[in-house]
């Protein structure tokens, strides 16, 4: 460790667990050696030192598993590099299932993992026996193995990566509490310590357990919280093969790891049990937490009943350490919203292990490069609310998410703790009418309704879930007759000043110099030509705009677009999200019905589709806007929040001729998806350009409007795209589509869908995704191939088209 204490340092990370030594050992290869690690106590001593050690690399998405592919080719290689051992070795992984639900899960997966590139096998009862030999195999149903996943060990690995970094020139000082983080003009300047303060151009939080703590010294959100983690490991088991693959039992809530002539065995629980609510000690080094046999025994029993042999083994220790867990199950990574030059690695839900290698490489480039090298979103930090910061909503929180890693996947599955903290003016409307609510970003919204009579509660399968005819009600009236969908979640920025179109130009992919009430739809690109944003701007008046984008994504392009605000310029962004509702009225009789309650003339000829205008309904003035997400004739109609309750009252009192109906939002996708309406992180993210995502459309590209991206676009345009986002629609009306879905053309894989949903009206299941060729994806190249879909390890066929399936023509939104 290092001796003489620096002054400055170009990089300080803050933590010494697997992830700070991962990027401090990352940036050193990119070739920057003036870092400097702090870590308060020993190297390891928060988790990393008692975590389990297990390196699966199947993750969520496509760039999550390249990240976990990546850490373990890492960990295999660093031995060799550094001199130090890791303990890894590739003895692959097994999951079980012991139901059919839980089997088509593992199928799903073992699906996608083809997709992404990993070696898998979908396995009986005799393979299963075959390779873990100890296992009660009577009651599964069937396996799931992925042969290069692996396991090692915690320390070693972190001690590799730490001589690593410091053979690049990197500096580590242990028993140094960062106690304060200096800022200046909204740009972190350095770091205070007892040893003294360090001038620093950029800071790296990545100090675990004690991130929020950490950025809290300098107003930054870090939303996580500790829990406890229980294992056993067994007395020593002769014979015991060592070679054995790591073992998940997911529905008993377990997981089975040899180590060294022993069994470790952990588990998660469904009920968490939450640490450190009134801080964690000073002194914490290594620590162990207080046992607590009762609350791990459901978990032991289930192992003892996959592998029966542990009832005689022997407890040779039972463990209890803190872990700590963020509100969404996925980590928090990137730049901080609130502080430029101040990073975060933090938050990893019992998978810092298997993810700090590709975690700390990614970081790192960010740091060096001044933007991130794929779509992070995943775990971007921005996703994340100031709410979710809170003391109480993180403790609630955390009590479920810890069980949610081995729980089911349902399609649509919705947090059940720290609910009902956004609510829109209509909640108390929508439940009295038999809403089912989920949440988005805090927002309790609207997905379906039950009628009279019928408990408004999901029922949870792969298969159609007790919502399916519900909702495809709800999307029947927006097709044929008219339907309100309570949209008040939408994020809403007011940009205003003398050059507020200027910035605007600059920042949008579309020509926003237009006239006052005019809405465009624009993207907002990367200088990579990638998609970052795809929202609508709407001139309100000379020198103001009103820009309205996703809730989810409120964060990230608020973000966006205040950090490419020109230093200078008259513009100013305020956030009104909370001053407005927002009724959506959609279907071909939402004119008749709006007319009906308005004092406008709301005729195509006077109120044309892409314009906005103040119109009075009830007695509120609303700004109503002609745009639609369903493919249909409507409005949205932004209400003063106090407002929002009569307009939706005149509204309901006067629907029953015209067939009105409350939709929620999944007949909003439904409809969509039909459309082949893209939807941002999903099917378009910051690694998608508008050429390739069929969006060209909504791009100015003129050389007289230099937008962020437009030279990339112009280069893409002239070079020709490597994929194209295609519409799939399969054959056969049974079978369901949700995400990550393999596409194959003519018998060889070309890509995965990026979102799918049941097409009420077309009467079959539809998705988006990317069908990618190295020599160029055309429009003769998506018609001329036969594609099938892939669903839990069996094909579909499926038609593919480039333009939407439903009303190609754009004639229902414009009559």
């Amino acid at each position: 460790m290092g001796s003489d204490f620096p002054t400055q340092a170009r990089v300080v990370i803050i933590g010494g667990g697997v992830v700070g030594c991962s990027v401090a050992y990352h940036l050193t290869k990119i070739g920057w050696k003036d870092v400097v690690l702090l870590e308060r106590r020993r190297l390891t001593c928060g988790t990393t030192w008692h975590a389990a050690g297990l390196i699966g690399q199947l993750r969520a998405t496509l760039n999550m598993t390249r990240l976990a592919q990546y850490t373990a080719d890492l960990y295999r290689t660093l031995e060799a590099e550094t001199g130090q051992a890791t303990g890894f070795k590739q003895n692959g992984s097994l999951s079980v299932a012991a139901d059919s639900e839980r089997f088509e899960e593992l199928k799903r997966g073992a699906s996608m993992a083809r997709n992404f590139g990993l070696a898998v096998e979908v396995i009986g009862r005799d393979e299963l026996l075959r390779l873990w030999p100890l296992i009660n195999a009577e009651d599964v149903v069937g396996a799931v193995f992925l042969p290069k996943d692996g396991q090692g060990n915690p320390v070693d690995s972190t001690m590799a990566l730490a001589k690593g970094a410091r053979m690049g020139g990197a500096a580590f000082f242990e028993d140094t509490k960062v106690t304060g983080i200096q800022t200046r003009n909204g740009h972190v300047t350095g770091v205070v310590t007892p040893r003294g303060a360090i001038r620093a151009e950029y800071v790296v939080n990545c100090a675990g357990m004690w991130g929020r703590e950490v950025g809290r010294m300098c107003g930054v959100n870090v939303p996580l919280h500790a829990c406890e983690h229980f294992y056993i490991v067994t007395e020593h088991i002769a014979d015991l093969p060592p070679n054995l693959p790591v073992l998940r039992d997911t529905g008993a809530g377990a997981y089975f790891k040899e180590d060294a002539g022993k069994l470790l065995v952990g588990g998660f629980e469904l009920s968490a049990k939450p640490w450190g609510m009134d801080g964690i000690p000073e002194d914490f080094c290594f620590d162990r937490l207080p046992a607590d046999f009762d609350h791990f025994l459901p978990v032991l029993k289930g192992a003892i009943h996959r592998v029966p042999m542990l009832e005689t083994a022997g407890i040779h220790t039972f463990f209890n350490g803190p872990e700590s867990f963020t509100p969404d199950d996925r980590y928090l990574l990137g730049e901080a919203p609130e502080l430029r030059n101040f990073f975060v690695a933090a938050g990893f839900n019992s998978v810092g292990i298997q993810s700090a290698g590709g975690a700390g490489k990614v970081l790192a480039e960010w740091i060096v490069e001044g933007h991130p090298p794929m779509d992070l979103w995943d775990v971007d930090i921005r996703r994340m609310a100031p709410f979710q910061g809170n003391s109480r909503y993180l403790y609630e929180r955390a009590k479920e998410v810890l069980g949610l890693l081995y729980a089911m996947h349902w399609p649509y599955r919705q947090f059940e703790t720290a609910r009902g903290v956004r609510q829109s003016p209509l909640h108390e409307r929508l439940a009295a009418n038999g809403a089912c609510f989920g949440e988005v970003a805090g927002w309790e919204r609207a997905n379906w309704f039950a009628p009279a009579g019928i408990a408004p509660e999901y029922r949870y399968s792969y298969k159609r879930q007790n919502w399916f005819p519900y909702a495809a009600q709800e999307h029947r009236a927006v097709r044929e007759a008219v339907a309100l969908f309570d949209q008040t979640s939408f994020a809403k920025f007011l940009v205003q000043g003398a050059d507020a179109e200027r910035v605007l130009q600059h920042i949008c992919a579309n020509d926003v110099a237009v006239p006052v009430g005019r809405i465009v739809y624009t993207q907002w690109l990367n200088h990579q030509g990638g998609i970052e944003a795809d929202l609508t701007v709407t001139r309100l008046a000379e020198n103001t705009f009103l820009i309205v984008t996703g809730g989810a994504v409120a964060g990230h392009n608020r973000n966006w677009l205040q950090r490419n605000i020109s230093t200078g310029a008259n513009a100013v962004v305020t956030d009104v999200t909370s001053a407005y509702a927002v009724i959506g009225l959609m279907g071909p009789n939402s004119r008749a019905l709006l007319s009906e309650v308005a004092d406008a003339d709301v005729s195509n000829e006077a109120f044309p589709f892409g314009t906005a205008r103040e119109i009075d309904v009830g007695y509120a003035k609303v700004r109503a806007f002609r745009v639609t997400y369903v493919g249909e004739l409507g409005w949205e109609l932004y209400v003063p929040c106090e407002f929002a309750r009569g307009v939706f009252d005149a509204l309901m009192a006067a629907g029953d001729p015209y067939g009105l109906k409350l939709a929620g939002m999944h007949a909003q996708d439904s409809c969509r998806i039909e459309k082949a309406y893209r939807h941002w992180g999903h099917d378009i993210t910051g690694e998608d350009t508008p050429l390739e995502a069929g969006l060209a459309f909504a791009c100015a590209l003129r050389k007289d409007l230099p937008f962020i991206g437009l030279d990339a676009l112009l280069r893409q345009k002239e070079l020709g795209v490597k994929k194209r986002l295609v519409q799939f629609a399969l054959e056969d009306p049974e079978p369901l589509l949700y995400h990550s879905e393999p596409i194959y053309r003519d018998g060889e894989m070309v890509g995965y869908l990026t979102s799918g949903n049941y097409g009420h009206t077309l009467g079959r299941a539809i998705g988006l995704g990317y069908v990618r060729h190295p020599d160029g994806v055309d429009a003769q190249f998506v018609k001329a191939g036969r594609y099938e879909i892939e669903i839990a390890c069996e094909r579909f066929p499926a038609a593919a088209s480039l333009r939407p399936l439903y009303d190609p023509g754009n004639l229902r939104i414009r009559c």
